[in-house]
């Protein structure tokens, strides 16, 4: 296939289009609440008023508030249908017939001008919700695989490289090292056989953003992917996804066919001298695995234990060939930064947090969902603006950021702005995105007994400090929940966090204490009133 080949797909697709599209989000939050269903009686209602010819239902990826699904749009009349149930598609079809009819059968209209929408700056999600994920043809039809066309034969590896370092893109997937620098490193590395790979191990708790733009735009990683593998020098990629993901597992399995079909994967992609074979590889819900040498030596075929670093993966990975590693959410921002330049990437956001940063919103929130939004937007703006805030006028607690890795950002820094940096200074971090709101009734202590629950059933063993430490850990919160703890637990909590951190191998364990640090360092008074309340009952004066 060449360039006027994939413009001719375009255009055709765009020309077969119907005057009205009906999209129905067939993401897997719509799907769990029946948006399969809602998307067949659309189907058969509309045939059964013969409009097949008017009218195209199709099913698109996520269309973002999630916690509203399912959902229904109409284009070009920009008509949004909220919480929609096959009961409903006989109402809406009478509204497309008559625009000015009534509402009828609870039908919900939504606000495309909402906060939660406008306040978004889609770049990685530009995609989600407009195009059908099971179509090649789609994908084609945005402009899909034409900066892969651009940069095998208008770019050399070195210019595709230096765009990604102008971007300023940093690693979505938790660290933030500059991507730009991490291609460059396994461009220079020696060796003729290099490989790509995409982390798609998202398993923080509370987090979905990866899922969705796989679910979603999956041609969009892949072309990403194949982009990156020509900058760095490397033919092979894998992409390693978690088997509680089992729609993204099928459209990526889709997808790679579709291109392979086309001649956009495999050999000799347009005709280039450019050979780039994808492979999937299913995780076994393993943590740790989201840990880039443990998600080597899953692929190898071996036990997904950390190993020390350096070497590390860009020098010696893979099969101890160069490798590079960047999650869904980076690559889903190359085609972009490519296309527009990559000064036009770091003009956005603020200077030390280039871009956007997709965010799954959810916890105690009104406007559950998938937010895309500058760095530096404030985490106030998009809990209380975005997601509406607490429902029932409840008031924010705390905001948790990172997953497991991360910390509780509390009430009184909602107005800090979303970067990297300033993430690290109130003791959480980005992570890969998740954000869980809390309202004034959540136990803090709780809540950091929960994710040091998970890290000890998560850690690999393979290291004494997170081994036992985080089995401590959860044993010294669950004293103080049990109204058990003394003062000198306090004490031991604090001094036990900081040696965990400081002497475990890997992220997980480095990371682990973080949510109890910041519950300490914010509502110590929580863990001082269990220690009172306790004291009190077991000397006979209950608090």
């Amino acid at each position: 296939m060449d360039l006027l080949e994939l413009r001719e797909i375009a255009q055709k697709t765009q020309a077969s289009r119907a005057k009205t599209r009906i999209r129905c989000c067939n993401a897997a939050g719509c799907l769990s609440s029946e948006g399969q269903e809602v998307k067949d009686q659309l189907e058969k209602a509309i045939s059964a008023a013969g409009l097949q010819e008017q009218v195209e239902v199709c099913g698109v990826g996520c269309m973002k508030f999630c916690g509203r699904g399912p959902l229904v749009a109409i284009d070009p009349e920009g008509s949004l249908y909220e919480l929609v149930t096959p009961a409903q598609v006989d109402a809406i079809v009478e509204r497309l017939k008559n625009p000015d009819a009534e509402l009828t059968q609870g039908l919900l209209l939504g606000d495309p001008e909402h906060p939660f929408y406008s306040s978004q700056r889609p770049i990685v999600l530009e995609n989600s919700g407009l195009i059908n994920p099971d179509s090649i043809d789609d994908y084609i039809a945005v402009g899909g695989y034409e900066q892969l066309h651009h940069c095998l034969y208008e770019l050399t590896p070195e210019q595709v490289v230096t765009e990604i370092t102008k971007s300023g893109l940093r690693g979505r997937g938790g660290g933030g090292y500059p991507t730009g620098l991490k291609w460059a490193t396994v461009a220079k590395m020696p060796g003729k056989q290099k490989y790509v790979i995409c982390n798609a191990d998202e398993g923080d708790p509370g987090a979905f953003m990866d899922r969705s733009v796989l679910e979603s735009d999956p041609h969009r990683v892949l072309e990403g992917m194949a982009i990156a593998a020509y900058a760095v020098g490397a033919n092979h990629g894998f992409i390693y996804v978690r088997a509680e993901y089992p729609l993204a597992i099928k459209r990526l399995q889709k997808a790679i066919q579709q291109a392979k079909r086309y001649g956009l994967m495999g050999s000799q992609v347009f005709d280039a001298s450019f050979d780039f074979k994808v492979e999937i590889r299913v995780g076994a819900g393993a943590f740790v695995c989201g840990e880039e040498t443990a998600l080597i030596h899953s692929i190898e075929g071996g036990r997904g234990n950390p190993r020390t670093r350096p070497p590390y993966p860009a020098q010696s990975g893979l099969w101890e060939c160069p490798t590079l590693i960047n999650n869904v959410e980076t690559y889903a921002n190359i085609v972009p930064i490519i296309r527009e330049g990559g000064d036009w990437y770091a003009g956005i956001g603020t200077e030390k947090s280039k871009g956007t940063k997709v965010f799954a919103l959810t916890g105690k929130v009104e406007n559950a969902g998938l937010v895309e939004v500058p760095m530096g937007t404030t985490v106030r703006h998009v809990v209380e603006v975005m997601g509406g805030g607490v429902p029932d006028g409840g008031k924010v607690k705390a905001v948790q950021t990172g997953g497991p890795s991360g910390g509780c950002i509390p009430a009184d820094a909602l107005d800090t702005p979303i970067e990297y940096d300033t993430l690290l200074a109130l003791g959480t971090m980005m992570g890969s995105g998740g954000m869980i709101v809390m309202d004034e009734g959540t136990n803090m202590v709780d809540v950091a007994q929960f994710y040091m629950d998970f890290c000890q059933s998560e850690s690999c063993g393979k290291c004494v400090p997170c081994r036992a430490g985080t089995v401590q850990l959860y044993g010294l919160l669950t004293r103080f929940l049990e109204k058990q703890a003394t003062p000198a637990d306090l004490e031991k909590l604090e001094t036990l966090c900081h040696m965990v951190k400081d002497t475990s191998l890997c992220g997980l364990g480095m990371s682990a204490p973080n949510p109890v640090l910041s519950t300490l360092r914010y509502f110590k008074g929580e863990y001082e009133a269990l220690i009172a309340e306790g004291l009190g009952q077991r000397n006979g004066h209950p608090v």
